[in-house]
């Protein structure tokens, strides 16, 4: 669903973020007539993806003295002359505080509001929001813990198993499964190291674990003016270590009823909270077949190409029409939901060797063969990149799309088996796995393991 009309507003754009999501952001910006800046650390000064563009370096490899160095960010953006910035994902893109600190030095930040943000990126907020807002929640702490013993208490009174969360976590990162009291400790420190390492916030909380559901997430869209449309739901229950690994749409596991009454139940809560940009909510089913509210994320998804593949929607574009105070131009009516979509997370790491990290030069390249209709790959690699050993893994995403399932599927395993790549190691034996059995083709799985892999 495609907007002709230039977005008046916005000249410079300051990419705060790096690789592939910052490879994307830009080609949006290409289409819509805007220069994309991009804020870089050292490890990244040289990446392709920054040839013939403009770019910043924000400081050492270090995330903390880099990506995540809010004043640092933000004065690059002032000094480069950009009236707007698109955090991406991971890093700051959920910080309240840095969005308001670019709305301060006249930086208009793509993303809701500070104060909506404040609730949907700290975790315990959220879910006492969307509990007001209606939605069924899973049980656990109220609010983010005081220390160990507070956590050891409320386990006890949760029941175990439970699960150590990241207050300001994302992408599995700062969660720690904990399945008996003596337990406890140990995993709440590794939560801990790993949150602050990642999102610089130690904070913790807890819920109870639910074993054998699947991840539900709906795709929305809100203006500035109360419009807010949902663009499917995805199902992202194929995981490792809480980390997705293939998201697709629509979620086969709802009937029809049940996806109605989950989507409507979403624009509602997002409109009630009162929400400004893409941003998507997750759920749990439970074996039982109850779907309770998980977090919402305030950002773009690394998997939102599968929603744009099934409605032609552009969502980094309706993020910066939206952020540049331009109504939707398009109604829930208007949204065609397509066929089937699925998307592989291609990562440089090793799943023979318990998908140890792979970082290295990559000597040869040869990605699979685009076809604007039916197959897209998002990349910023190509040969000779160094996959650099401080960020997260991604190095490309595959994904296909078919009339059906199964068309979807067989494009997909199809366009990964033509991938080369030499130099690294890469994750791409374990989706032909994944794609090729029959645990997932019969849609009979769930998160707790992987099939064709770990099942």
């Amino acid at each position: 669903m495609l907007r002709c009309a230039p977005v008046n507003r916005f000249r410079r754009l300051f990419i705060a973020n790096r690789g592939e999501v910052a490879a994307r952001i830009a080609k949006t910006c290409d289409k819509l007539d805007i220069s994309p800046i991009f804020g870089v650390s050292e490890a990244d000064r040289n990446a392709p993806y920054l040839r013939d563009r403009e770019s910043v370096v924000l400081g050492p490899s270090r995330s903390s003295e880099s990506y995540l160095a809010r004043e640092r960010v933000v004065q690059a953006a002032v000094q480069t002359q950009c009236s707007v910035l698109h955090p991406g994902w991971g890093f700051l893109a959920e910080d309240p505080l840095f969005a308001s600190l670019c709305e301060a030095h006249g930086v208009t930040f793509i993303g809701p509001p500070a104060a909506v943000m404040q609730k949907l990126g700290r975790k315990t907020p959220a879910k006492a929001a969307m509990a007001e807002a209606g939605l069924k929640v899973i049980p656990g702490s109220n609010g983010v813990l005081r220390n160990v013993a507070q956590a050891r208490d409320v386990a006890r009174t949760t029941g175990f198993p439970v699960l150590l969360k990241a207050e300001s976590g994302g992408g599995g990162r700062g969660m720690r499964i904990v399945r008996k009291v003596g337990d406890v400790k140990d995993a709440y420190d590794s939560a801990q190291a790993e949150s602050l390492a990642c999102f610089a916030d130690g904070r913790l909380y807890l819920e109870k674990l639910i074993e054998g559901g699947r991840h539900i997430e709906i795709q929305l869209l809100a203006d500035k003016y109360g419009h807010v449309v949902h663009l499917g739901e995805r199902d992202c229950s194929v995981q490792r270590k809480h980390q997705k690994l293939i998201e697709e749409s629509p979620a086969l596991v709802l009937s029809d009823a049940e996806r109605e009454q989950t989507l409507a139940a979403a624009v509602r809560a997002t409109r009630a909270i009162g929400y400004v940009g893409a941003g998507t909510m997750e759920f749990l089913l439970d074996a039982g077949g109850e779907r309770r509210f998980m977090e919402m994320n305030a950002r773009l998804q690394v998997e939102h190409p599968v929603s744009e593949m099934r409605t032609g929607i552009d969502l980094v574009e309706a993020q910066i029409r939206v952020a540049a105070g331009e109504p939707l131009w398009f109604s829930q009516e208007d949204i065609d939901l397509r066929g089937h979509a699925i998307e592989c997370r291609i990562n440089a790491e090793d799943p023979s060797n318990g998908f140890s990290p792979s970082p290295g030069v990559i000597e040869r390249w040869e990605g699979a063969a685009v076809d604007d209709t039916h197959v897209r790959v998002d990349t910023h690699v190509e040969p000779g990149y160094e996959v650099p050993p401080h960020y997260d893994s991604l190095i490309c995403k595959v994904i296909a799309w078919g009339e059906d399932r199964d068309a979807a599927c067989d494009r997909l395993s199809k366009a990964l088996q033509s991938i080369r790549c030499d130099g690294i190691s890469t994750t791409i034996p374990m989706h032909l796995a994944v794609l090729g059995s029959k645990a997932f083709r019969e849609n009979r799985y769930d998160t707790r393991a992987v099939p064709g892999w770990e099942d």
